[in-house]
């Protein structure tokens, strides 16, 4: 059974669960804490009417502790498993783990939120946007992919098929702060077939003035108004 207790010690394991360091996963519970003691107030039920017994009396949760809460997400969130598969890993059932990813996501995106760490998601207020003004505006973009089930219709099949990982998946522009290393913007869920350069000029991402834009060869052409590119080249050895 996953637990913080069992990963603390194991420092390469916990950034691997949860892209976190331990240092940095203590930075983020106390936002995460305070968060989760706004939305579900302790005084209350979950139905939103006053507690008949003090808080904390009767059966003890299947995630007691709010290292283990913050754990739980963040581990869903890194490795995006089927729920019957996360629930194994936590020792709960299925519909527990339904409950608890509901229950623990906006307490999630609320604490990153007040710790102004969450990304820009609105592609027009990017270049303003306080993730991308640490350091010198030195950004990164990339395309990434994650599984996702089979469409029953034939259409979205097509549509969601990508033929680099050779399975069904939804796609994601990312574009990263490379001073800081954080996701300063993540866009739209998009089918997987879709090329990146097409997704990065339907999403018109405003960029700082002057400011660097690294990019792969996905991005072949991509030259966004204001940002200087910056393109990996083959050297000839490497061609020959």
């Amino acid at each position: 059974m996953l637990s913080y207790e069992t990963l603390l010690d194991r420092p390469r394991d916990f950034l691997a669960a949860t892209s976190l360091k331990p240092e940095e996963f203590l930075q983020l519970l106390p936002a995460f804490k305070a968060a989760d003691e706004q939305r579900y107030p302790r005084a209350l039920t979950q139905a939103g009417k006053p507690r008949q017994r003090r808080p904390g009396g009767g059966a003890t949760g299947a995630l007691p502790r709010f290292a283990d809460k913050l754990l739980f997400i963040l581990v869903y969130q890194k490795t995006n498993p089927l729920q019957t598969m996360h629930a194994l890993q936590f020792a709960m059932s299925q519909s527990q783990a339904n409950y608890w990813i509901h229950h623990l996501l906006p307490v999630l995106q609320q604490a990153l939120a007040d710790l102004g760490m969450r990304p820009e998601r609105d592609a027009r207020r990017v270049a303003g946007h306080q993730l991308t003004g640490e350091g010198t505006p030195d950004l990164a973009i990339d395309g990434t992919e994650r599984r996702r089930q089979r469409p029953v219709d034939p259409v979205k099949q097509q549509e969601h098929y990508s033929g680099k990982k050779q399975t069904h998946t939804d796609k994601h522009l990312l574009l990263v702060n490379a001073q800081t290393g954080k996701v300063v913007y993540l866009g739209p869920t998009l089918p997987g077939k879709t090329h990146d350069k097409k997704a990065a000029d339907a999403a018109q991402i405003a960029y700082p003035v002057n400011g660097t834009l690294d990019k792969d060869t996905g991005f072949q052409g991509y030259e966004p108004e204001g940002a200087l590119t910056r393109q990996p080249q083959k050297s000839p050895r490497a061609r020959t």
